[in-house]
């Protein structure tokens, strides 16, 4: 076997394999077994932060085989398979696309050239050019010296964060790509430019580019507005000054000045602006704390170590007489590991190697004391950027559904074009003729629908604004309040979006007796027994007798030990905000009272804060911690001093903490540890309370942690601290070495309570969640916070209910630990599902479909421990795979990637700040506004518009309709039945105003909506905009423009005047008379619009003499004429309707 830096290739005869080194350093297994047990460890290229890989192909079949027939797994892989073939595990992905290429026909592939394959090429050929112009630079790890420049500098990303869309120069070009790209209005535009040819001119320019030039200035005025907000934004985190430290002081520079290699101070509750690495701090024990909600989602403050070396100098000045530098790695993604090193060669070479614990990523906030760092990374390169996706133009369903109709509508614009053509005969200038006859027949394509739309969304966006039972809301995006009425998945963020992220103590159970925040009373009365009757404050375990061994400890001395236990078991640090800082620092001095002083509590787990704050209620508090020790005041006001020998912090693997203390006053040394049931059951000695106990609470939505501890004597920790430390000095294996001496100390351990603490939800969470249940909508929570966190917020928030089952998915770390988790799960029925984000990078790596179409059948999911980019990714792979419409809500910067990918992104006014809510496309300030925006504005928003598009395309339809019968009546004339003003003022002040007012049409009132959301799941169906409906309204169409236009030719008199006077009075009394027919909620301004459009009509009807005649219009032969014509091309289609809905109702109308 040989092996190199980077891979490794094992030698077999006729078979080589490369793999990858980090895994065979994992690996304790030998290669062969390795490739017999688990080919995955040498195919894959494994980097669970980067994008997934696909497989290669080409396995070993000798050892496939003997793969299958070992004892181990082949039973459960060969039980239930996944997706199986010659080399026992295919591809998924590989398979279908085979399929798919053996369906394709030749047919098929020029329909999709024709259709849309034209576009795609040309952005691929695009996106290839821009490549090859413009190639990314090739990030690589540097080497970043303190105090100097380095002698060849080299170039990095400026540190500019910029949201714009948009350029000076790039904003005309691009908005009007965005523009034409829609069939609509590059049809329009066509047929515009056609008008400037005098042989194919109809009628008067402004008829064609007046609207048309309407339509792109209120669009380019709309994004010029948004752009500009977004400007105004990044010039105003751009703009903010720091202090950067130089040989000659402190200087302020803004932040877009920001380089690699500067020096910057970052002061209490000030963003950092770059990452950095942690240098030194004005707090004196080398640490501080900093917020990382904006980065990663969650509210817990995060400890951060200085670099020692550095943190020893004098002051911040010797920063520039030292020979240091630090080496980091390449920038990336993942936002929880870093590889670096802190090198000094004044007096040798010195190397201290550089974690996550001394960096400082951008956009998280310093909470305590100030922080001086060295820049490493820099605008794009910077984690925060890194994991946050562009922003993109979003195009509602909607938009594209109208979009497909109106090219329907071109093909028959067409057909009808060239039948014409084809009866006048295919001679001289006929396609003349043909192009004269498409530009007769283009009101079939309306113009005015794109606008009509668009300031359709203008009014629904106002009214959600103006809804006062949703205050506060704002609509960022006015191009898609539609996209609202057809949303099937919701994905939401966890932390202060379904919670408040204020955890509260709740009960404490000691296995015989229970005591919640009704008995508080109960527990500060045994506290103050307790140290009344122990005046030292020592504990009774410290110096026991054989009676208190022998006795049962009475509930007195069990209170005690369960609350010193919870008082001390943990990592937080009490700061003061209103004292002096030499008496914070030196602690409580004796006889002074620390209650009348201001406290914050400072950790990295609002768990632990709860639990500290409640020791304090009840008499035990803590007053100091730092790194070597602590200090507990008693309910006698006396000092309880404790030396921090060491301690074991919380990971997700462990999911346990502990500490060892020695008790100052005694020199006892006791080992306290808590954690999540599922270890600590196996750890602490045997009871028959805790199983049931931890489940009763867990049912009740609480957090629940088991304390324990156990006492230890100096030989015992002598010899642990021992092999510890040795475990520690190891290169190889050092995680496990340590783990393994870590376990040998939690061994029967004395259990001593069980706490509940629960994060209160949002007001209303639990009745809204269930109303988007019941409207058909399935919830996705996602959340970079833990599993066991995220679990029992889930089944707090009804998220899960009572009756589910939750099925956990157990660390997936290969292709076989993926298989057998995915057979597991398919057995399993109604059953929610909870996995890590990890986890699921491995199975969408091998079975993404497989994955995707088991967990879109769960109805509830919870992906826990997702950074930002997973997020955005799970979003876009539910888009991807289901093809139905999602809508991403979060209140956190680690939320914006998701909000941005979503169909309608909604973010939320927390107390995690306002980025999510700037990048999302509404803006809410609660959680339960969901209901009613979605319920109420998104429903009526997706009816109101397709109604509206439907009326649209029938007024263009109607008239295109008698313009073909006029001309095939009069000798195949390529002539405008109306001309000049006719033609614009029917689409605009005739019709507009009447048409228009559907945008306030309701068929149920708010309240109705939101008391049976079972209404919202019709419009998933798609039914309003559906081609069965677009059919049924040209069918309405074709049938009233021959009525109207066969009507004036039958009973016109002598003049051609006549035909025009009476088919156009029909024509616009058919259509206020159809929207009046429509109409199911009658609204003032309605009523006004019918009136006012009729008023204008019949004034019109006395000024344009040269299209009227007045003389005419005041005869009863006009007025019955026109009765007659419009009775007979409404009260039929009325009839039927009137019978559809006796005998066959929509829901609606069966709850009015």
């Amino acid at each position: 076997m040989a092996a190199s830096s980077e891979h490794s290739v094992v030698h077999f005869p006729q078979y080589s394999i490369q793999g990858d080194s980090h895994y065979q350093r994992r690996s304790q297994t030998s290669i062969l077994d390795r490739v017999t047990t688990n080919q995955t460890d040498v195919e894959v290229r494994h980097s669970r932060a980067g994008p997934r890989s696909r497989r290669p192909r080409g396995l070993i079949q000798p050892y496939v085989l003997r793969r299958f027939t070992s004892e181990d797994d082949s039973s459960s892989l060969d039980e239930v398979p996944l997706m199986m073939s010659e080399d026992g595990f295919d591809s998924e992905n590989d398979s279908l696309t085979r399929r798919r290429k053996q369906r394709r026909s030749y047919g098929s592939r020029l329909a999709w050239c024709l259709c849309c394959g034209w576009k795609d090429n040309l952005y691929s050929y695009l996106d290839s050019l821009k490549n090859k112009c413009f190639k990314k630079k090739e990030v690589k790890p540097r080497t970043v010296a303190i105090g100097r420049r380095a002698v060849y500098q080299e170039k990095h990303a400026p540190n500019i964060i910029r949201n714009q869309k948009y350029s000076i120069i790039t904003f005309i070009p691009l908005v009007l790509f965005h523009q034409f790209k829609f069939f609509l209005n590059l049809y329009f535009l066509i047929v515009a430019l056609s008008q400037f040819i005098p042989a194919v001119r109809i009628g008067y320019l402004y008829t064609y580019w007046l609207p048309l030039g309407f339509v792109i200035f209120v669009t380019m005025c709309r994004e010029a507005v948004d752009d500009f907000r977004r400007y105004r934004r990044d010039r105003e985190v751009n703009c903010q000054l720091y202090s950067k430290l130089t040989k000659n002081g402190i200087v302020k520079i803004p932040s877009s000045a920001i380089k690699v290699s500067d020096i910057i101070f970052v002061e209490k509750d000030q963003r950092v602006p770059a990452d950095m690495v942690f240098l030194r701090t004005t707090e004196k024990s080398g640490s501080c704390f900093i917020r990382t909600d904006q980065l990663d989602g969650e509210t817990d403050w995060k400890l951060r170590l200085a670099v020692s070396s550095c943190q020893r100098l004098p002051n911040h000045q010797d920063l520039f007489e030292i020979s240091a530098e630090v080496y980091v790695e390449k920038p990336q993604k993942d936002i929880y590991s870093f590889v670096g090193t802190f090198s000094r060669f004044d007096d040798g070479r010195e190397e201290f190697p550089l974690s996550t614990e001394n960096t400082l990523w951008a956009d998280t906030v310093v909470a305590s004391g100030t922080a001086v760092g060295i820049v490493i990374y820099t605008g794009r390169e910077t984690r925060a950027v890194m994991n946050t996706s562009r922003p993109s133009a979003k195009v509602g369903l909607l938009d594209l559904e109208v979009n497909t109709q109106t090219k329907v509508l071109f093909v028959a614009t067409l057909i009808l074009s060239l039948a014409l053509t084809a009866l006048k005969g295919f001679t001289g200038l006929w396609y003349r003729y043909f192009f004269r006859f498409v530009l007769l027949f283009s009101s079939i394509i309306p113009l005015s629908l794109r606008v009509n739309l668009d300031m359709g969304k203008m009014v629904y966006s106002f009214m959600i604004q103006r809804d006062k039972e949703i205050p506060d809301t704002v609509v960022r995006s006015t191009t898609i309040p539609e996209e609202l009425g057809r949303i099937q998945y919701v994905l939401s963020d966890k932390t202060g979006t379904l919670t408040q992220n204020d955890m509260v103590f709740k009960r404490l159970h000691l296995g015989t007796v229970s005591f919640g925040q009704d008995s508080i009373d109960d527990v500060i009365s045994h506290l103050q027994t307790y140290y009344m009757q122990h005046g030292t404050g020592s504990s009774t375990t410290s110096t026991p007798t054989k009676r208190s061994s022998a006795v049962r400890r009475t509930i007195v001395s069990r209170v005690h030990e369960a609350v010193k236990a919870l008082a001390l078991c943990h990592n937080v640090t009490p700061v003061y905000e209103d004292v002096d800082m030499d008496v914070a620092e030196n602690g409580v001095l004796p006889g002074e009272k620390p209650v009348d002083r201001a406290v914050n509590y400072q950790a990295a787990s609002p768990d632990e804060v709860a639990l500290v704050s409640w020791t304090e209620e009840v008499g035990l508090a803590l007053v100091e911690r730092n790194l070597t020790g602590m200090q507990l005041r008693t309910p006698t006001d006396t000092l309880l001093s404790f030396t921090i020998l060491q301690l074991f912090p919380f990971t997700s693997e462990r999911k346990r903490m502990g500490i060892i203390l020695r008790e100052e006053s005694t020199g006892d040394i006791i080992f306290y540890m808590k954690g999540a049931d599922v270890v600590m059951c196996n750890i602490v000695q045997y009871n028959d309370w805790l199983d049931e106990e931890c489940g009763n609470m867990a049912r009740e939505g609480l957090r629940t942690l088991v304390v324990a501890k156990k006492r230890l004597t100096e030989e015992q920790y002598n010899d642990f601290e021992m092999r510890y430390n040795q475990a520690k000095l190891s290169i190889q294996d050092r995680t496990s070495k340590v783990a393994a001496v870590e376990e040998s100390l939690e061994r029967d351990m004395e259990l001593l309570c069980i706490t509940g603490v629960e994060d209160q939800l949002q007001v209303d969470v639990r009745p809204t969640l269930e109303l988007l249940r019941n409207a058909g909508i399935k919830v996705w929570m996602l959340t970079g916070d833990k599993l066991e966190t995220a679990t029992c917020i889930a089944k707090s928030s009804r998220l899960v209910s009572r009756t589910q089952d939750i099925h956990v998915f157990r660390n997936v770390l290969n292709r076989t630990d993926a298989h057998l988790e995915l057979n597991a799960f398919r057995r399993k029925n109604d059953c929610a599902l909870v996995i890590k984000g990890d986890d699921m990078d491995m199975c969408l790596q091998f079975y993404e479909h497989e994955f995707m179409e088991l967990a879109c059948q769960c109805p509830a999911v919870v992906c826990c421990r997702c950074s930002p980019t997973q997020k955005a990714d799970i979003v876009q792979l539910i888009k991807t795979h289901t093809k139905k419409r999602t809508c991403a809500i979060g209140d956190g910067g680690n939320d914006v990637s998701m909000i941005q990918v979503s169909d309608a992104g909604i973010g939320i006014v927390g107390k995690e700040g306002r980025q999510a809510s700037l990048a999302a496309d509404f803006s809410i300030t609660q959680f339960k506004h969901v209901g009613r925006l979605l319920m109420v504005h998104g429903r009526n928003s997706y009816k109101r518009s397709a109604t509206l598009s439907h009326f649209v395309m029938h007024r263009g339809l109607i008239i295109s309709v008698m313009q073909a019968i006029f001309s095939s009546v009069f000798y195949l004339s390529s002539i405008a039945l109306y001309q000049g003003f006719l033609t614009v003022g029917y689409a605009t002040v005739y019709t507009m105003f009447p048409v228009f007012s559907l945008v306030l049409d309701e068929d149920v009132s708010p309240e109705t909506a939101m008391l049976y959301p079972e209404l919202y799941k019709d419009l998933c169906k798609g039914r309003e905009l559906s081609f069965k409906m677009f059919f049924l309204w040209i069918v309405i169409s074709i049938y009233q423009g021959s009525i109207n236009m066969y009507g004036a030719l039958l009973l016109f008199e002598d003049e051609f005047i006549h035909i025009v006077a009476i088919s156009f009075t029909a024509l616009i009394l058919t259509e206020l008379l159809m929207v009046a027919l429509t109409i199911r909620t009658w609204h003032w301004l309605m009523i006004a619009a019918e009136f006012l459009s009729l008023v204008i009509y019949i004034a019109s009807l006395f000024i344009f003499k040269d299209y009227f005649d007045p003389a005419f219009f005041l005869t009863w032969t006009f007025v019955w004429k026109v009765v007659v014509i419009t009775l007979i091309s409404c009260v039929p289609l009325y009839i039927l309707k009137y019978l559809r809905r006796r005998f066959s109702p929509p829901s609606y109308s069966k709850l009015t």
